[in-house]
């Protein structure tokens, strides 16, 4: 991945959806800022940036559920990150195994 080619948003903050690397699940979205990114790529766990604590925060530290980095993608607009992990535990502060376990919101299902 060329970090050069990430688009930070006027906060300076890019989406990074978290994703299980084997059953492809999505867990959770998470902000990063470039220091988050460098710290995500460079120490095989995951950092975030807190908007509402303005801190960095390493899932896991306090909670033991960790994600153990096990790939990084850019899309193609450069605009948000796709980070593959292994979690450990749940990845939901609420305890849940996934962010997206909470409301369906029951959409018509379109055919092909």
């Amino acid at each position: 991945m060329s970090v050069d080619r990430v688009t930070y948003n006027a906060d300076g903050l890019v989406p990074a959806v978290i994703q299980q690397f084997d059953s492809r699940e999505v867990l959770m979205m998470g902000w990063m800022d470039a220091e988050a990114l460098n710290r995500t790529l460079t120490t095989g766990r995951v950092t975030f940036w807190s908007r509402s604590r303005q801190e960095y925060w390493r899932k896991g530290d306090t909670s033991g559920h960790i994600q153990i980095v096990k790939g990084a993608r850019l899309d193609c607009d450069g605009d948000t990150l796709l980070i593959e992990v292994d979690q450990i535990g749940a990845a939901c502060h609420t305890g849940d195994h996934t962010c997206f376990d909470a409301d369906d919101l029951h959409p018509v299902v379109g055919e092909r």
